[in-house]
């Protein structure tokens, strides 16, 4: 017999499941142009990029750096050197987190993360499937998005003088 303790069980046990599981293993069959060992990609990151990007993990809020970098290029996945979102795009979102209206074309892809008993949009680098944080709906025009990406997962490219 189904009883709604049951059900309640059942829920729980797969909201557990999918936090444990998290966002980086759905990006596990996937394919992507830049790929290393766990091994290499811990001798090319640091701890806490290796944390974020490998491991989805998120920083800190207001500990980035480039929550302060308001000069003109482009911000780049500090896994791949892709450039992910334009200076033109950033925005001060009061989270504590470098946030952006718009990544550039065809930068980021996303998925469901059910991590954590929530859902929302998981944002990882298109060329080495890098986690870089998620994507709200309660962002400025012209988009309405907030891509709140952690900054340990990104470099600041200054735009050539």
């Amino acid at each position: 017999m189904i009883t709604r303790r049951f059900l309640l069980k059942g829920a729980a046990g797969v909201a557990i499941a999918t936090a444990a599981a998290g966002p980086g293993s759905v990006l596990a069959a996937q394919a992507f142009e830049v790929t290393h060992t766990e091994e290499e990609w811990r001798k090319l990151l640091t701890p806490a990029q290796f944390a974020v990007l490998r491991q989805a993990d998120t920083e800190r809020p207001f500990t980035s750096p480039l929550n302060d970098e308001h000069r003109r290029g482009n911000f780049a996945c500090a896994g791949c050197d892709l450039d992910l979102f334009s200076s033109t795009t950033k925005f001060d979102s009061g989270t504590g987190w470098p946030s952006f209206w718009a990544p550039l074309e065809k930068a980021v892809g996303t998925e469901d993360d059910t991590s954590f008993g929530m859902v929302r949009t998981s944002v990882h680098c298109a060329r080495c499937g890098g986690h870089l944080g998620h994507v709200f709906d309660d962002g400025p025009q012209p988009t309405g998005l907030r891509y709140c990406m952690n900054g340990v997962a990104m470099r600041f490219k200054p735009a050539a003088a």
